[in-house]
This record gives C-alpha cells, structure tokens and sequence, in this order.
C-alpha cells in the first residue's frame, strides 16, 4: 500500500467516500485516511467539504434508523473543529453547471469539484476517477495508492 502524501499546511478536500470509510472503518481506506485526521486534530490541516457531504453521508443511517451512527456522522461534520462544511453559493452552483458540461461529471460530483476549486485547496481526497477529468483540481484517487 502506498503512502497518502498530504501538503504541510493549507485544506484538504474530502468527499463523502472519505468521510465515510473514515467514521465505519472502511479498511484498507480508514487507515490511510488516519494521518489526514491526526494533522487536521493538531490544526495543521483543514478537512474541508461540500455541504452535500451532509446530504451523502447522512442518508444511509437515516434510512436504516441508526441513531448511532447519524449522530457521529452529524458530530464530525458540525461540531469538529477539522471540518468546516462550505455554504453552497449561487457561482458554486454555475461553475458546477460549466463543469458538468464541459466534463460530464454527475451533478453532486460537479458540484464538490467547484466547491474545491472555488475554495483552493491543496488537495482533493476520493476514490472517483472521474474527478481527473477537472482541471487545475489537485486530485488524489485513494484507490491508486493502494494498488501501489
């Protein structure tokens, strides 16, 4: 398994997948992820999102009716001080539309690649290979480091 290298300072994107591998403990992803969690924990790093992820990750707990786990999702996501969900705006949402029509990329998946463009961050965190698709987005595919 290779290494997640992670910028010294500065945000780092995290889509839902991250999110979620990181609080079920969605192995080999939850352990790679842990070194991004330790350097948001020493305010060296900032996890940022979409308020989507909110939407992504919060609809399988609701639809099973675990209480347990809709109340760490919604305690990560707004009550930590790692995570700081940015507002969708109304030029977030063009420069969404340009980028699903210029990529092709699904709408929620547009959407968070022009919340990280719009918010420049160091580093863009999933396992979606089609955010490769999206210039000048500093994308990591989890999956390809761990079939290094």
């Amino acid at each position: 398994m290779g290494t997640l290298i992670l910028p010294n300072s500065g945000s780092v994107y995290l889509d839902a997948n991250g999110f979620i591998y990181s609080v079920e403990h969605i192995e080999p992803y939850s352990t790679l992820l842990k070194p991004l969690w330790l350097a948001a924990q020493q305010d060296q790093l900032e996890v940022i999102s979409s308020e989507l992820v909110l939407l992504e990750t919060l609809t399988k707990p609701l639809r099973a009716e675990d209480t347990v786990l809709e109340k760490v999702f919604r305690t990560l996501l707004l009550q930590t001080q790692e995570v700081r969900l940015i507002p969708t705006t109304l030029r977030i949402w063009e420069q969404a539309a340009q980028l699903r029509a210029k990529t092709g990329l699904k709408t929620p998946d547009a959407l968070h690649a022009a919340t990280a463009l719009s918010t420049g961050c160091h580093l863009f965190l999933t396992n979606d290979d089609d955010f490769k698709k999206v210039p000048g987005l500093p994308v990591t595919i989890l999956h390809d480091l761990i079939e290094l």
